[in-house]
């Protein structure tokens, strides 16, 4: 699977560009992570991009969200190892995280919620100025972001990645796509 493919069929598929800006976060913290623990950057951030691209077409059917992305991100070339990180990033198939990859995709898709909400309540909305400390004090209130996994967030001990190094390596990597994401 080619970047600029996954590209284009996001944007044949995705028309809501919240979900296409959560899909690009994803993949920068999914690169960065990949960089932190030594791993395939390009695979992983493929993993991320494309890890929600049926959110529109399954019309709400969580059963459904992640089976057709991953069978999606396959019919696109994507190795075995980003299908199964795709497929098990959505709890109600009840498929445990094996891998490496598996488990950073769990803990990074809620992160980017988190992080664009911590933007969004500075007063030039933009994560320039966002620190990490405000994220670790933000996390811990729950209402903030409430979307946002708390649990799965905290997983990222199971990648060997504190919790502070995690929301700091996921900052900085949406800082560096900021313009992509508006923030």
């Amino acid at each position: 699977m080619q970047r600029q493919e996954a590209v284009a069929s996001i944007q044949a598929k995705v028309k809501n560009q919240n979900t296409v800006k959560h899909m690009l976060a994803t993949e920068a913290i999914m690169m960065a992570l990949a960089r932190r623990l030594g791993q395939d950057e390009d695979a992983w951030g493929l993993a991320g991009l494309v890890h929600d691209i049926d959110l529109e077409l399954i019309q709400g059917d969580m059963q459904t969200h992640s089976r057709s992305s991953a069978e999606m991100a396959r019919e696109m070339g994507a190795s075995d190892e980003i299908c199964q990180a795709i497929l098990c990033h959505n709890e109600a198939h009840g498929i445990s995280r094996q891998s490496l990859m598996d488990k950073a995709l769990w803990c990074a898709d809620p992160l980017t919620g988190l992080i664009v909400a911590g933007a969004l309540v500075r007063p030039d909305k933009k994560l320039a100025g966002l620190d990490v400390s405000s994220l670790v004090k933000r996390f811990g209130e729950k209402r903030f972001a409430a979307g946002a996994s708390r649990e799965q967030i905290a997983s990222c001990v199971k990648i060997g990645l504190e919790m502070e190094e995690f929301l700091s390596l996921g900052l900085e990597a949406m800082k560096g796509i900021a313009p992509e994401l508006g923030l």
